[in-house]
């Protein structure tokens, strides 16, 4: 293992049933940027907002699997790390994001707020 490497970020995917759905969500509520789709009709699309990079993949069967859908209570499917969570948080409430949980303070003393993406991702958002 080399002690040099530096892990300098990871980029998530996830499955969708229509990746250009998805990704024109993210970029007009989320306010991310479309980095491009692949194939023709779109199977796999890509996103960015700053440092965050999201794939998405064309579901083969047209479902979507969640980490909720997996272990209800504790799933979220990304945890977000940015600054200023309370413009974030005013900014995706006034674009219409669907705000599951607001803003809290948690007992390991991080401010965050969860929201549901088009397909049902929980995003989770934290300081």
């Amino acid at each position: 293992m080399s002690e040099n490497s530096i892990f300098k970020a990871a980029t998530v995917p996830f499955i969708v049933p229509d990746v250009v759905k998805t990704a024109e969500y993210y970029r007009d509520v989320l306010g991310f940027s479309i980095l491009g789709y692949f194939l023709d009709p779109p199977v796999y699309a890509m996103v960015r907002r700053d440092e965050v990079e999201i794939h998405f993949g064309k579901s083969d069967a047209g479902d979507i699997h969640t980490n909720q859908s997996l272990r209800k209570g504790l799933g979220t499917d990304v945890y977000i790390i940015v600054s200023d969570i309370e413009a974030l948080h005013d900014a995706l409430a006034a674009a219409g994001a669907n705000i599951v949980q607001p803003l809290v303070k948690r007992v390991y003393g991080s401010i965050e707020f969860e929201i549901l993406d088009c397909d049902g991702h929980k995003i989770t958002f934290g300081d």
